[in-house]
């Protein structure tokens, strides 16, 4: 080791700096926290981020739009009806129904952390929430009715027309309706999953077996297509690619989010698998070309349930009811 070359004078150092071991203890934690912070930087998930700040009084009219039946044409049906914030953010149902009693055609997504995806729905036709809302309500099958009619039942209620006046510093107007929906949307963010917490540093949140299933899901090459913030959401793919997988209709989807998806069975575009042990070992052979053992299932579902996060300080349940698996209507 070189020296200087004059030596400098002694110091006494105080009773307060630590010696060579406390000196030691401080590098080794210090290195500690930065080996947990360049794991998460490593991983292809990143962990969901705090909602963003909006203005309260937005938030509370979206919420309450959110569950209005005006915005539909014969106000019997509200944005939950189909999207439960109370339990998943969407159903239990293989199909929801349309206005006039016949199934959807596509399974419902949940609408937690709809936001962070980079287009919506399973065909991926809207980039905006506030194109989603507005088109939702046009739509014959689901609200039958138009942003305008809506603004009109809305403005004969003095109460919503001063909370719209409070929040927009107007009367109820179309662009102010869209924008009081998208605000509440960006606020259902479900944070503080265990997984997350295992990417910020806390080695304890997920077991070893759980680990063992992260480990699996990347090595098979679950992870090519579920990853980043919403683990998926964020890329098209075509289903089926290997062999059938349900409905052949749309052939080209938005591949879905895998946040708190233990919670949202049943599962695929055509709600054709009942459970997430189903859905796992359909995507192996069809995605993947892969038969999975019963093991690799389970060791993957395990993992998946790590993925389950908290809204407004209560951890995601499944929807009502039991779940059913069905084939797309005609």
């Amino acid at each position: 080791m070189s020296r200087p070359c004059c030596p400098a004078p002694a110091v006494k150092l105080p009773a307060t700096t630590p010696g060579p071991s406390g000196r030691t203890a401080c590098i080794l934690a210090a290195l500690l926290c930065l080996d947990a912070v360049s794991l998460a930087a490593q991983e292809p998930i990143t962990p969901i981020p705090a909602a963003p700040i909006e203005d309260p009084r937005r938030l509370v009219l979206g919420e309450q739009l959110f569950h209005d039946r005006r915005l539909s044409h014969n106000n019997t049906r509200s944005c939950s009806t189909c999207h439960d914030i109370r339990t998943n953010g969407a159903s239990a149902n293989a199909h929801d129904l349309a206005v006039d009693g016949r199934p959807l055609a596509l399974n419902t997504l949940t609408v937690f952390n709809a936001a962070l995806s980079f287009r919506l729905n399973w065909e991926g036709n809207f980039r905006a929430l506030e194109r989603h809302a507005e088109a939702v309500i046009k739509n014959p099958t689901l609200m039958a009715s138009s942003p305008d009619e809506a603004v009109n039942k809305l403005r004969a209620d003095p109460e919503i027309v001063r909370q719209f006046r409070d929040a927009y510093g107007r009367e109820p107007d179309v662009a102010a309706l869209l924008d009081a929906i998208a605000t509440y949307e960006r606020s259902l963010l479900t944070p503080g999953s265990r997984f997350d917490r295992w990417l910020s540093g806390d080695s304890g949140a997920i077991t070893p077996e759980e680990l063992s299933g992260y480990q699996l899901f990347k090595s098979l090459g679950c992870i090519s297509c579920h990853q980043g913030v919403n683990v998926g959401g964020n890329l098209f793919q075509r289903h089926g690619i290997f062999h059938p997988l349900g409905s052949p209709y749309p052939e080209l989807v938005r591949v879905p989010s895998l946040r708190n998806v233990a919670t949202t069975p049943p599962y695929f575009h055509d709600g054709s698998a009942a459970t997430l042990a189903e859905a796992v070992k359909a995507m192996g052979f069809a995605q993947l070309d892969r038969v999975l053992t019963e093991q690799q299932i389970t060791t993957l579902v395990v993992f998946l349930n790590t993925l389950t996060g908290t809204y407004r300080g209560q951890m995601l349940t499944p929807a009502m009811g039991a779940p059913s698996a069905a084939t797309a209507p005609p």
